[in-house]
């Protein structure tokens, strides 16, 4: 019985010590979060981790305990720190192991910062801008045969509504299987067959499999198949074949990724085709639905119309050069950032000072773009409206370029950041130099945002708009 009592004392000694004697002990949180991280975990597996911890800074501030060894940050200190110190900031947790494709760890899965940089050496002339808006690449003419099918889809409905939510995921895995595998890209907006591969990556509902066996690795084999994650097995099969072709495009990604000095097995750029596959869809089709519902409202009717204005006045003007365009998609990835969710990371050996406080060496740290782009009002005022008119003041510029977190920062930044907004851009011009839009009546999906594993996507997956032609 005494040894119980040693025990029960030893446990209870460690578990407050550790709570209460942590050099965080003194970041302000929840009061539960400096004893456990199940509060968290059930956050995640409940889909509400972004609300809550956007309402633990909305209650104690820019930095906050969201368990014994994590932490999150609004500042733009802290963010520099974390992800664009020393180059690419911090390496990654073992999180981003859910982001393995065919079981082969990639660049965005990659935990290492410098693993990471010699590996998107290899990505970055073909998503660099140049590369993408070559005059005569394929990737360029891609994109505008794209968006010109997407308008026709507009115009053939007449009076009636069109589900963009549908057609934008379409145009997006469209322009990212052509920028990768050109001449063999998908034609998911005109074929029944490839339309079947963008909704087999689309409609899906796998956070809460994907969390148990990140949770539960030693127990995922014993689990029924109803709790195995997602597979996409035609998305599999299409991407495998592809590395088995010859004469791709001279600016694709796959003719890149298969040379010999690029040292990737035919496997490893499969799964990274496979990966930017994935996430471009999700980002791009994402982001581009809410900017049209943003737009599409009532209030903001007089955004779309000083949007068609600018685009009638300019019409042979580059994309980089049309301001409002910018802004409005700027706008729009502040209010929606397709990843809105905490991006972790582990505190470097010898710990650092982050946000003014000293965070020990391992502790989990992370901000969350959307409460970064929401809790930095000095910058953002009324971060809640949907206003791309700040984007054109001069006063406050640089402040909001340097918190405006919708691609993350630093060199692990999204890598394909050029080419989705290109993509945008290219849609949009086409799209309101011809028509104006507004919400369908028959628009009954929610667009409330539906957190997945680290990404987001409107919550009725779908987006009823009426395509008017402009006079």
């Amino acid at each position: 019985m005494l040894s119980l009592w040693i025990a029960f004392v030893a446990f209870t000694a460690y578990f407050l010590g550790g709570g209460l004697l942590s050099p965080l002990s003194k970041i302000p949180g929840p009061w539960y979060t400096r004893f456990t991280s199940l509060w968290t975990k059930y956050q995640e597996f409940a889909g509400t981790r972004r609300e809550w911890v956007h309402r633990c800074h909305q209650k104690y501030g820019p930095v906050v305990r969201l368990a014994p060894n994590e932490v999150s940050f609004t500042g733009l200190d802290a963010i520099k720190e974390i992800y664009t110190s020393g180059g690419s900031g911090y390496d990654k947790t073992e999180f981003y192991d859910l982001f393995r494709q065919f079981g082969i760890k990639t660049m965005f899965s990659t935990l290492l910062k410098d693993e990471h940089s010699k590996r998107k050496r290899i990505f970055a002339e073909r998503y660099a801008m140049s590369n993408i808006l070559k005059e005569g690449g394929e990737t360029w003419a891609a994109i505008r045969k794209k968006a010109g099918s997407f308008v026709s889809k507009c115009a053939e409905a007449g009076t009636r509504s069109v589900d963009i939510y549908v057609l934008l995921h379409c145009y997006a895995v469209d322009c990212a299987t052509a920028f990768m595998f050109n001449p063999y890209g998908l034609n998911s907006l005109d074929d029944a067959e490839d339309l079947k591969v963008m909704k087999e990556l689309t409609y899906h509902n796998s956070l809460q499999k994907n969390l148990l066996h990140y949770y539960l690795p030693s127990l995922a084999d014993y689990f029924p198949t109803c709790l195995t994650p997602r597979s996409a097995p035609l998305a599999n099969q299409y991407v495998k074949g592809m590395i088995n072709k010859s004469n791709f495009g001279p600016s694709t990604l796959l003719e890149k990724l298969l040379r010999k000095e690029s040292k990737l097995e035919p496997m490893q750029a499969a799964a990274e085709c496979k990966d930017h596959m994935a996430a471009g869809i999700d980002t791009t089709g994402d982001g581009l639905c809410w900017l049209m519902w943003e737009l599409s409202q009532p209030q903001g009717q007089p955004f779309q119309r000083r949007l068609q204005h600018e685009l009638a006045t300019f019409k042979d003007t580059p994309l980089d050069k049309l301001v409002y365009l910018e802004a409005v998609i700027k706008e729009s990835l502040r209010c929606h950032p397709p990843i809105p969710m905490s991006l972790p990371r582990y505190a470097p050996p010898g710990g650092r000072e982050i946000g003014g406080q000293f965070i020990p060496a391992h502790t989990i740290v992370s901000a969350q773009p959307y409460s970064v782009h929401r809790l930095n009002e000095e910058v953002f005022p009324n971060p809640d409206r949907f206003f791309p008119d700040r984007w054109l003041e001069d006063e406050g510029v640089a402040e909001r370029n340097r918190l405006f977190f919708p691609f993350a920062t630093g060199g692990r930044g999204c890598v394909g950041k050029n080419l989705a907004l290109v993509e945008m851009k290219t849609l949009l011009r086409e799209i309101y130099s011809r028509f104006s839009t507004t919400v369908g009546q028959d628009m009954i999906g929610s667009m409330d945002v539906d957190d997945q594993i680290i990404s987001a996507r409107p919550l009725g997956q779908t987006c009823r708009l009426v395509f008017t032609p402009l006079d």
